[in-house]
């Protein structure tokens, strides 16, 4: 269902909009492309279709949060300008 140009001149003011006619224009023409887009999907024949959360089959990304390799405390803190008692020594920013 498209939107007729008095439509989109009320709903820019109702969002207090300022937009010029060639604005205007421009989001007509790009409004009515989108509600079309959403007629198409409507008239889309979904019965049987089962319902998911991701189009492809989706597995988490996120690795457990499980302690593997890395650096020792003593590797870590040997490149350090400044250590000490284990922990980087950093200049006190608070006065």
């Amino acid at each position: 269902m498209p939107i007729s140009m008095d439509e989109l001149r009320q709903i820019a003011d109702l969002a207090r909009l300022r937009l010029s006619d060639v604005e205007l224009e421009a989001m007509h023409s790009d409004l009515n492309r989108v509600l079309t887009h959403f007629t198409h999907l409507q008239e889309l024949q979904l019965a049987g279709v089962e319902v998911s959360a991701h189009a492809v089959d989706a597995q988490s990304v996120w690795d457990n949060d499980e302690p593997s390799g890395g650096l020792s405390r003593e590797q870590a803190l040997s490149s350090a300008p400044s250590a000490e008692s284990g922990l980087f020594l950093v200049p006190t920013i608070i006065e």
